[in-house]
Order: structure tokens, then sequence, then C-alpha cells
């Protein structure tokens, strides 16, 4: 919720500074009416629209700085926004480091014309910026700053590929064209003129750390401990509870700190296999939680996407947001304030099940080369792959991943790469992208970690793009649109660090995900809870979309405005709701879900539908 924004101008402008923060600082509030605090100058300013202890500025002669969130600098929450412009002067960029907590910071001096913007290490916060020429628009949401009559308003179209390949855009792209957003852990340096990006921050793994497991697990626990009592603050706050490990864990967490039983919220689905509440109610039940309860339906499903895609600063094609947003109403109905989100779990301790599918994979390459090429692949691909018994099929589609390169090798279920982008994506549309955009940039992020266990690779990936770029834009959009705060203790400095101190094997032992995480809840969490296989709030969008009337007719509609706009292709479209999600409604139903969610947000938020010839 709330948020930050401003600009610095090169030119005196026509409009006054005050007037123009606050148009764009509107979108900021609009679900939470929060106050707006404005610093402004002749040719700068900054907004703040946050309750008040989220919200930190100070000005000092030309020096604007502001903060939104609630870290602490160097362990202190007091008078932020002074002194770190007090150590900005004496360290510049990298006095962000000493902020802890999730924060969007700016700093401004119109004097020197110099900008600085950052935000924290997971990106629980975000920042867009754009430069134009009469200077520096930037704000912590696209809506905001596209309130700002300089901004670029042009769509991007390798946005919109990108947002098709992975059902979100990742960072530092957005959608539209010219404007970007900063990575977690970096800083934007603007003076002159001119853009430098720079990490002030980045996770440094410690894999051959020799500390005990009853030295670890002690960590851990104060650590976690420690990390839940600062996210809960002095708010009034429940808990997301969907059964597993780290959902769990927080809300037994918050049942010892508050010394009361937790609220925790809880969605389920009343479609067999999706419904995964009886793990909700033995975690409840265990911790002596106060819990609720609420079965999402199909008709819930169809008032809510218009919401979510109107509340959304760009495509978001994450069908999670639909119950994460219900869940976080039914609290703030029940009187909550902030709801601590388990988020950070998988990434940090091993938990995503493709870690042990990778690792499996790997061991192919443990094979003398000189074995694979002469012998194995030969007889699973020659004679062999002339015969379909089953142990062959399964031998030959082992090979077949193997030999693909990582992070390649994680996409190989990919929706786009299946169906292939030429069969999907109108030919002139795709003529304006780069196909290889999407896989370059996960190789530029796996490969910085270059010396390191794959495990470690992987979760530097993802905290990138399974985690900043996705779940935590799915969960902030939730609460926002539902109207509480929401915090992530997993995601605390401290936590990561002592993530980045576990060795490979603590996080993945052979095929065992969360090895050491599970070891040290163990008599901590119910048995049941720490043998569940992950689920999540998956929806089961694809069940409904053949059973409601009301969902189907959404979805058409969407699709068919979809098509005149010459994005994807007609016949896909058409092949993929006559025939394709008939054949496995959960697989291709994603892909229904995300074309409808692009449409969603193009009737809002883009430009009007271009007419077919």
């Amino acid at each position: 919720m709330s948020g930050l924004c401003g600009y610095i101008s090169i030119s005196d402008g026509a409009e006054p500074a005050r007037q123009l923060l606050v148009g764009m600082a509107e979108p900021l509030s609009r679900f939470d009416s929060s106050p707006l605090r404005i610093e402004a100058a002749e040719r700068c300013g900054v907004a703040v629209a946050a309750a008040a202890d989220s919200a930190s500025l100070h000005r000092e002669g030309s020096l604007l700085v502001a903060i939104w969130g609630r870290p602490t600098l160097n362990g202190n929450a007091d008078n932020l926004a002074e002194r770190f412009g007090v150590l900005w002067r004496r360290q510049g960029a990298q006095a962000c480091a000493a902020l802890s907590g999730a924060f969007a910071v700016c700093l401004m001096d119109e004097q020197s014309g110099q900008v600085l913007l950052a935000i924290d290490r997971s990106g629980v916060h975000t920042m867009h910026y754009q430069q134009v020429a009469q200077g520096l628009l930037f704000a912590s949401s696209a809506a905001a700053l596209q309130a700002h009559p300089l901004a670029v308003s042009a769509l991007d179209p390798q946005a919109i590929y990108n947002y098709l390949y992975f059902h979100t855009i990742p960072a530092p792209r957005s959608i539209y064209r010219g404007q970007r957003r900063l990575l977690p852990g970096e800083y934007l340096d603007y003076r002159q003129g001119k853009l430098h990006c720079g990490e002030y921050w980045k996770i440094a793994y410690h894999e051959d750390s020799q500390l005990s497991f009853a030295e670890l697990r002690q960590q851990f626990l104060s650590t976690l401990e420690s990390s839940v009592r600062q996210a809960v603050g002095t708010a009034s706050t429940g808990a997301f509870l969907s059964g597993g490990t780290d959902s769990s864990t927080l809300a037994g967490m918050l049942a010892s700190i508050s010394g009361s039983a937790p609220r925790t919220y809880s969605i389920g689905f009343d479609v067999a296999g999706y419904d995964e509440m009886e793990y909700a109610r033995i975690a409840a039940r265990h911790f002596g939680a106060d819990h609720h309860e609420l079965y999402v339906t199909a008709s819930d499903v169809t008032a809510a996407i218009p919401r979510i895609a109107a509340a959304s600063d760009q495509p978001f094609g994450n069908s999670s947001a639909v119950p994460a947003y219900y869940c976080a109403n039914m609290a703030r109905i029940d009187g909550v304030s902030r709801l601590l989100g388990g988020d950070g779990g998988d990434e940090l301790f091993g938990g995503n099940e493709r870690y042990a599918h990778q690792a499996v994979l790997s061991r192919y390459e443990r094979v003398p080369s000189a074995l694979r090429q002469v012998a194995l692949e030969p007889l699973l691909f020659g004679l062999g792959g002339k015969v379909n018994l089953g142990l062959l099929r399964k031998a030959r589609s082992y090979v077949e991943q193997a030999v693909v390169p990582m992070p390649a090798r994680l996409e190989t279920y990919n929706l786009l790469r299946r169906y292939g982008a030429g069969d999907v994506l109108d030919p002139g549309f795709l003529a304006s992208v780069d196909q290889d955009g999407p896989i370059g940039q996960l190789n530029d992020c796996y490969w910085k970690g270059r010396g390191l266990s794959q495990i470690n690779r992987m979760q530097t990936l993802d905290l990138r793009y399974t985690l900043a770029d996705n779940d935590l834009r799915k969960v902030s959009l939730a609460c926002e649109l539902g109207g509480v705060d929401v915090a992530f203790p997993f995601l605390s400095d401290d936590m990561l660090a002592f993530s980045s101190r576990l060795s490979p094997r603590d996080k993945l032992n052979g095929t065992r995900l969360r090895y050491f995480f599970k070891r040290a809840l163990r008599g901590y969490l119910p048995p049941a809870i720490l043998r569940k296989k992950k689920h999540g709030f998956g929806l089961p969008f694809g069940h409904w979309l053949q059973q409601d009337a009301g969902l189907r007719g959404l979805v058409f509609d969407s699709l068919n405005d979809l098509k005149r706009r010459r994005i994807v292709r007609a016949d896909f479209i058409d092949r993929l709701m006559r025939t394709l999600v008939s054949e496995h409604p959960a697989y291709h139903g994603t892909m229904v879900w995300v074309l409808m969610m692009l449409e969603q947000w193009l009737a809002r938020s883009g430009p009007p539908v271009r007419p077919q010839p």
C-alpha cells in the first residue's frame, strides 16, 4: 500500500511542483487513503503517501530526502531521512547498505541536480524511473509515474513478449517504453543528465560453513523470532495460513510473540485435488489459532479479475493473486491491518521442487562424455528410439532434459516455448521483439554465480525472478487491493544473511528439500506439515472454465478483444479455447489466464484496440 513519487527538472516547469506531486501521488493512496506528505522546491519535489510509521521526510537547504517503509538505519528507526542524508554526504550511494528492512528511498539535491534512488535487498518495494529531456521522473508505482504530464505512455512490445514468457514483466523492464525499474539491492545515481545503476548489496554465500547443526538451529530460531517481532511492530497482525511449512511456522511464531491466539486466514476450493484446507486446520489447531476460512468460488474469481487488472501496474499473470486478495479482504474485515506472508522460505531454504529435479538431471553431467556420446545416447536415440518401451521412454526423456545447459533447462516446460512463439504470436508483433531476450536475462543472472553450487545459483535466480518479480508482486498487489499492509519475515536482512551461511547440503540433501529447515523445526511443526508437499493457493481456473458460464463468458469476451490487437494469433486463441483447454484444463488453462489478464490490463490502461485490416 501507499508509496513514494517525485521528479527533478533541469528547466523551470509551467506547473507548480506541489500541484504536480499531488497529481502523481493520487494513485498511491487510492485503496487506503494514506496521508500525503510533500517536500517541494522550485525544480524538484518528492511526495510520500503512507501512514506515519512508514514515511520519513527531511529537507535541509537544497537537499530533499524521503524514505517509504519501516526500515532501520544502523539499527535505529529515529529520524531516518535526516540521518540518511548525513550518511550520504559521507558515503554516497553505499549509504543505502546501512538501511535494513523493506524500503524505497529518494534523495535529491536541487542545487547539483543529483538524485539517488534505491530499494531494499529483496525488492519488497519497487521503484520505477524514466529519464525525459527535461529531467527524471520516478515513483514506486507505474501509475504514479504516468500521472506526470511528461511521462511516456507508449507500450514496449518487448515487455509484452516478456510477459507472455514469464507471466510477469521482470525488472529492469516496465510495460512502458523507456521506463525502467530498479532491481533488488540496486541504486540509481542521476547527475548532470546521466544515469548510473549499481549494486549496494548482493547476497554472498559461504558454502564451506563449518557451524554445527546445534549452532545453526539456535541462530535460526533466534533470527526467526526477531524477524517476526520486527514485522509485527505495533500493528494489529494476522498471518496467511496455507498449511505449508513457511506459513505454519510464522503462525506459530506469531502465537509465541503475542502470547495469544494468532489470527490466521486460509482460502479453500471445493474442487478435488486443489483444496488444502485440512493442512491449514492442522496448523491452526496445533498453535491454538483464531482461524478464519473462506471457500472461493468461480463467481468470486469472475468478480475479482477486473479489480486485479485495474490495480496492477502492468500485466500480471499469477492467478494466485485472486485467493490472496480474498484472504487479505477477510483479514481487513476482521480488523487486521497487517498480514505476515511466508514468501521467501522456499528460495532461502531450498523448498522448490525443481531444485530436487534439477539435481537429478545434473547427475548426468558426471557420466564421462565418451560413455554418453559413444554408448548411451546412440542407444537411446538410435535403435532405442524406435522402441517405445516405458523404461526406454523415461530414459530418453531424462537425457533430453539433462543435455540442455542450465538455466535453459529450467524452461523446458515454458508454455510459450512449448507452443512455439511463431504459432502463438502475430508475425508482425513477433518481428518487433527479441525472442532470445528472456533466456538472455536468465543466463546473465544465473552465471553471475559462477563457481557456486547449483542450488545457490538457482536460489539467486529465484530470489529475483520467482520472488521479487512474481510472488512479492502478487501478495503486495492482493494486500493493497484488500486494504491491509503485508510483511515478509523470511526476507529480513538477518534471515538473508543466515541463509547465505547454510551449506548447499543444508538446503538440498540428495533430493530432500529444506533439509536443515525441517530438521530445525522438528518438534515445533506438526509432523503432517513437515511431510506435506508444497501446494499454496493454486487456483482451479481450468476446471471452473469448463463448468461456470459467467467465468467462461468473461474469458471469451476478453480473448475475442485480444484477437483484434494483433499481438496473439487469432487461430491460436481459437485452438486454445476449442480443443487444448478441454484436453488438459490445468495446463492450458494457465495460458488462457495469462492472455485474459493481458487483455484485461490493456483494456483499462493500454492503447485502443487496432482494428483488423
